[in-house]
């Protein structure tokens, strides 16, 4: 465990700040030896704000720490550290809505912050998820005293575009976030009839029992959560609601002081989009230093060489690599920022990315594949070498550079939303205990969650609601790197209908997987609904050809010789996603479901296709279609 120093520091446990409307916030305040004033580091959590931190850990140390540990540590480099409870949780005052708060809030203590006589007017604010998203609405209020930032896996760029809805589609890990932390809540704590109810519900045969509605879902009994998530459930359109400060930087980004921005994201969390978007605004925009660092994990889990059923081996960790630790990367960041005597030129590029892949395929002894891969530092992103290259959806299942020649063509499957194509991985968290994110084999095993109960073991591409078209075996090493697009021609029997695609690195069979790994790299979904603009709904006209556009989130990852490049499309990925009941009824109010008869244009005329953003390649050979 990390030790907590005991020289000289001192600690003002819930001191209560007041906010503009009276409320008040609980927040502890722990103080280095010596005389101030000092530099000041703030992190706000709706997490408790002395208890353990899931991702405070490290390679070398696997039991996560407190936050009043954490506290310690910097308290004892010569800092004033701030840890708040959010509104509405724990010790502190008012009602928690979720997200909605946190601007106003976060300004409102840092200006409290700056009246104290122990705080030098440099404040730096730090935190993970939602501990980032806090940092980045606060930034949105242009507040004088911010000096810096340490975004972790968050910060909402856009909440609609990505990490509550994304391509249309609602996120359901909203809505096991939300059923995890109404256990755990105040109001349930105090009423022993609701802590009773919520204990004893089945949150996985929920699952299987949509559509829910306000009064019949498992957040029924916790009232104030029932209702932020169908809020959200229901605001399918891009409206002002999506507009807010903590829900929106990109209307903001303008009045967010020019600091240095230290942004930190992984490839299988469900903040990549915010993250490269956040990185790609603020750099243009801003003087001082933003940096990006992107790694192969699931959310928070930069000490693990492993997401889900992948290895990347050592090289993948930011202990050893990127930094000695999380805890001494933080702190040479702040040092360099908040303390003049360490003002230093930066040499490193701003990006630094791990290129997955490469690996040798094996086995491990915890029975992973070992895919490998290596770390790139770039002046920009995405990289400046990447070339955009389409290839093209083929009627007999290829994937290739050549343009359909057939005037018409389609493919046709059936989507029923009483039997979805069932989530594999991918940039998920908070998902547990029916989904869980990373890279794994797309087969359905029996530890994946699906609609339907005792399913039996299959590979995803054996169903026929799921569309595969891939390249021939390839002939050298091809690296993607930076956001595909899947630019297709669709039709339905339905007014509205979802489109998914997937990018798969296809192992060919081998002694240790002598059915080959199928290993999901990235994913995304569109609502037909909102192909004209996510500000407006324009339903479809049976059997007529439209154009769409899905954007999975960015990547990197090297398809190795002799692999082939999979793009799988189908109409469902549950419960990741809701599921599109096809009738056309609002968001978030289903009553009923019906059966999708949808199609994938492959023509001349119809020449639907992804296109990758590839750092190095030698074209595919285009036969075997």
């Amino acid at each position: 465990m990390l030790k907590t120093p005991d020289a000289g520091m001192t600690m003002d446990q819930n001191v209560m700040v007041p906010m503009r409307d009276g409320v008040q916030l609980a927040t502890d305040v722990y103080f280095p030896a010596g005389e101030g004033p000092w530099p000041v580091l703030m992190e706000r959590t709706p997490y408790g704000k002395s208890h353990q931190s899931r991702s405070e850990k490290s390679l070398f140390q696997q039991e996560s720490v407190t936050r009043a540990e954490v506290a310690a540590f910097f308290s004892a480099h010569g800092y004033v550290v701030v840890m708040q409870d959010c509104r509405g949780r724990y010790r502190s005052g008012g009602t928690f809505t979720k997200y909605l708060n946190e601007a106003e809030d976060g300004y409102d203590t840092l200006q409290w912050l700056l009246e104290q006589g122990w705080c030098n007017s440099k404040v730096g604010t730090m935190g993970l998820s939602y501990g980032a998203h806090t940092q980045l609405a606060l930034a949105c209020l242009q507040p004088s005293g911010l000096a810096c930032m340490f975004m972790d896996s968050g910060g909402f760029s856009s909440a609609y575009h990505g990490g509550i809805r994304q391509g249309g589609a609602f996120e359901l890990k909203q809505a096991t976030w939300a059923f995890r932390h109404a256990l755990v809540s105040q109001e349930t704590q105090d009423d022993p009839a609701r802590r009773s109810i919520l204990q004893n519900i089945d949150i996985v045969a929920w699952f299987r029992n949509m559509p829910w509605r306000p009064g019949h879902s498992p957040l029924t009994v916790a009232p104030e959560y029932e209702e932020t998530l169908f809020r959200q459930w229901r605001e399918g359109r891009f409206s002002d609601y999506w507009r807010q400060t903590g829900l929106w930087a990109e209307g903001f980004y303008a009045q967010i002081p020019d600091i240095p921005i230290a942004i930190v994201g992984s490839w299988y969390d469900p903040y990549v989009l915010t993250c490269t978007s956040n990185f790609v605004h603020l750099s243009s925009l801003k003087q001082s230093r933003v940096q990006l660092l992107m790694g192969p994990w699931t959310h928070g889990n930069r000490s693990q060489t492993w997401a889900g059923d992948v290895d990347f081996g050592t090289a993948s960790t930011l202990d050893g690599n990127i930094a000695n630790n999380y805890l001494d990367y933080r702190l040479d960041w702040f040092n360099r920022w908040l303390k003049p005597a360490n003002h230093q030129s930066v040499n490193q590029p701003p990006v630094c990315y791990f290129q997955m892949g490469g690996g040798a395929g094996t086995r491990n002894r915890d029975g992973r594949l070992q895919h490998g891969g290596r770390w790139q530092r770039v002046d920009r992103w995405p990289p400046g070498e990447t070339s955009n290259e389409p290839l093209y959806l083929h009627a007999g299942g290829g994937l290739l550079k050549r343009k359909p020649e057939q005037e018409s063509a389609y493919i046709e499957f059936v989507y029923n939303p009483e039997n979805p194509v069932p989530t594999i991985g991918g940039a998920v968290t908070s998902g547990e205990p029916v989904m869980a994110g990373g890279a794994y084999d797309q087969r359905v095993t029996p530890a994946v969650f699906c609609y339907q109960d005792n399913h039996p073991e299959y590979a995803l591409s054996e169903r026929g609601d799921v569309l595969v078209f891939e390249t021939p075996p390839l002939g050298n090493d091809v690296v993607v790197t930076g956001a595909m697009s899947a630019e297709l021609w669709v039709s339905s029997d339905c007014p509205d209908t979802d489109f998914t695609v997937k990018l798969i690195d296809v192992y060919p069979p081998s002694e240790h997987w002598p059915n080959g790994f199928a290993m999901n790299i990235t994913d995304g979904v569109f609502r037909v609904r909102y192909r004209e603009g996510w500000d407006r709904e324009v339903f479809m006209q049976p059997g007529e050809v439209y154009q769409i556009s899905i954007r999975p989130f960015a990547t990197s990852n090297l398809f190795k010789k002799g692999h082939r490049l999979r793009v799988d499309i189908s109409s469902s990925n549950y419960p990741h996603f809701d599921l599109n009941p096809n009738t056309g009824e609002a968001e978030g109010r289903a009553s009923e479901f019906r059966i999708a008869t949808n199609r994938i244009h492959c023509s001349d005329r119809y020449p639907s296709h992804v296109i990758l953003p590839i750092l190095q390649s030698a074209a595919p050979d285009d036969d075997g279609d």
